[in-house]
């Protein structure tokens, strides 16, 4: 993986990184399929375990059984993942003085769609774990039936943070 230029802002502490995917709303995933490179933001799950060789990164998302996200997913499961937080303009002196405050996460990794129901139920579980803290949680079988549910093992990534000063 290529070294951060601003090796400064480089996050290492598995602290900040379960921060950052506390904090954050949506992860956007980069795909491509034959009508080329997109990306889609959606709301996510995830596991962290940063015991696991590299810091591990589980992410869980899910939605519609067909479309381009699904149909990309199957014909390429290598995505890029994207979130940031914590956004707050930076004000300077003059125009090109100015900067931005953020936390962020990048990375890759590869993606599959999950078919056991057990594994549905405990991805779904942990998106509204963390969309809806607190929310009474149950699922129907008509609804696991109808709903695409995929697991994001992100293999490499960085984090990165600019403070306010």
């Amino acid at each position: 993986m290529r070294g951060m230029r601003l090796y400064k802002r480089e996050i290492k502490d598995p602290a900040v990184f379960r921060e950052i995917l506390e904090e954050c709303e949506v992860v956007r995933i980069g795909a491509c399929d034959r009508d080329g490179m997109f990306i889609v933001p959606v709301n996510y799950g995830y596991d962290f375990l940063p015991e696991r060789a590299g810091l591990g990164i589980t992410l869980f998302i899910h939605g519609a059984k067909e479309g381009r996200k699904a149909d990309a997913f199957a014909a390429n499961p290598d995505v890029a993942v994207e979130m940031d937080c914590r956004h707050e303009v930076i004000t300077g002196d003059y125009a090109c003085s100015y900067s931005y405050a953020y936390r962020s996460i990048m990375g890759r990794g590869t993606v599959c769609m999950l078919t056991e129901k057990e594994e549905q139920i405990y991805a779904l579980t942990k998106i509204m774990e963390h969309m809806a803290p607190g929310a009474k949680i149950s699922f129907r079988p008509e609804m696991l039936e109808r709903t695409a549910v995929f697991r994001i093992d992100v293999e490499e990534f960085t984090g990165k943070e600019r403070k306010k000063k």
